[in-house]
């Protein structure tokens, strides 16, 4: 809501571990949650307080980066990934763990005023893009850019709003 609002230029980043279940299934659980939390971790020490990290569910973790401009964030989304590269955890059986993820990233724009579930799914099909190119790897959505000011985005706004009420009222 602070982003639609302020109209800052954002970035959703969603992540994946790769192969996480591979994890799971040949070292168990607990070597599985050791992994998230070591995931978990190295994200968290990648941010900035004003960012906003999440586990969206299963292996799939989600990062806000408010005020990432469009110069840097793939560069941030890649000291993210690196950092969980390099990042790992000893199982139970004194076996060193390390996981990758793959980063799908797009910035909030105007869109994110009108449906913010648009956001996530452009960024969740930049996560899939990473995937099929082989994993452990950023894709990021290069923002539209528009020659129309923000005058005339209003204007277009108010007339479109207009036209939809006169509509209505046939």
């Amino acid at each position: 809501a602070r982003i639609a609002r302020g109209g800052e230029p954002a970035l959703l980043l969603l992540l994946d571990i790769d192969h996480f279940k591979r994890i799971n299934d040949t070292h168990g659980h607990a070597a599985g949650d050791a992994v998230l939390k070591a995931v978990a971790r190295a994200i968290a020490d990648q941010v900035r307080p004003m960012d906003m990290v999440a586990r969206i569910g299963g292996e799939e973790f989600g990062v806000i980066l408010s005020s990432c401009a469009v110069p840097f964030a793939h560069n941030a989304a890649e000291r993210i990934r690196e950092a969980v590269s390099q990042a790992g955890v000893v199982s139970a059986h004194g076996l060193r763990l390390q996981a990758t993820v793959s980063i799908g990233g797009a910035f909030a724009g105007d869109v994110l005023k009108a449906d913010p579930l648009l956001w996530c799914a452009r960024a969740d099909h930049q996560l899939y893009q990473a995937k099929s190119e082989g994993r452990n790897r950023t894709c990021i959505e290069q923002p539209v850019v528009s020659d129309v000011s923000a005058d005339e985005r209003a204007m277009l706004f108010a007339w479109a709003l207009e036209e939809r009420h006169q509509g209505e009222a046939q």
